[in-house]
């Protein structure tokens, strides 16, 4: 008995399909990352508009039991740790430590502040001030 090969053949993918696909991936991918690391960079300055609110509430709440915002060398840690003269400080007024900014750097304080009572800031990404996009400061004026 002779055996009969079946009249189908596996066949694989060519070079050319493969590098087809290669090619199609490599565009489906730049054109989708810069749109997801932009929403990164809008993550990141929300979270520190969030964070700065926070630390203004904060300080409303110092200044409501001590009848003043903390001065610039107090800064931020006024709020976690009485300050030396501070007789009627009843804090601490965060549930954690002060945080840093999204990229890492201390939020910037200043009392009295040069747009209102208390200038609150974050550098941005680039760690400069002024900037656009995600290198934008983040600031409560």
């Amino acid at each position: 008995m002779h055996s009969q090969r079946s009249g189908t053949r596996t066949r694989g993918f060519t070079l050319l399909e493969l590098m087809v696909v290669m090619v199609i991936i490599g565009l489906l991918a730049a054109y989708v990352a810069p749109r997801y690391f932009a929403q990164v960079g809008k993550s990141e300055a929300k979270l520190a508009r969030a964070q700065i609110d926070a630390l203004e509430k904060a300080l409303d709440q110092y200044r409501a039991d001590t009848g003043r915002y903390p001065s610039t060398e107090q800064g931020l840690a006024a709020l976690m740790a009485r300050p030396g003269n501070e007789p009627r400080w009843a804090g601490p007024y965060l549930k954690r430590d002060v945080p840093s900014d999204p990229w890492g750097r201390p939020y910037l304080y200043r009392h009295p502040g040069e747009h209102g009572e208390v200038d609150l800031s974050s550098l941005g990404s680039d760690g400069r001030a002024g900037g656009s996009g995600d290198a934008a400061d983040v600031h409560n004026w």
